[in-house]
């Protein structure tokens, strides 16, 4: 039986690296351009204009709603510290300028501080 995949030494050969390193970089570029080859062709459609709206927001709202529920759900949370880094959220978002990492940052700095030096 021949082994194509290992040389002499047991270690693979230095062909089958690079032909793996090529299918793995030509399957990556393809599955990372082809959104952007897709979205050229409905950049016109409302329904694309729409999601790019809402969608941010959505999934903000939905991952704020899960970190939100599972927080709250341990026994030694207490709620005006989550309440009061949802309010730093909330408040440095519409005064910052729709900064998103900026206040998404604020509200996570703002609840660690409150949880490890707040007793």
């Amino acid at each position: 039986m021949v082994l194509l995949a290992t040389s002499t030494t047991g270690t693979p050969a230095t062909g089958y690296i690079i032909a793996v390193l090529a299918i793995m970089f030509g399957i990556t570029f393809s599955l990372r351009a082809l959104p952007f080859a897709i979205l050229a062709k409905l950049r016109d459609s409302q329904f694309v204009n729409i999601m790019a709206l809402w969608m941010p927001a959505g999934i903000l709202a939905l991952l704020a709603i899960a970190l939100f529920y599972s927080t709250y759900s341990a026994p030694d949370t207490v709620l005006w510290k989550l309440l009061t880094a949802v309010g730093v959220t909330i408040a440095s978002h519409l005064l910052l300028g729709r900064r998103t990492l900026v206040s998404i940052g604020l509200g996570t700095v703002t609840y660690v501080m409150l949880v490890n030096f707040i007793g």
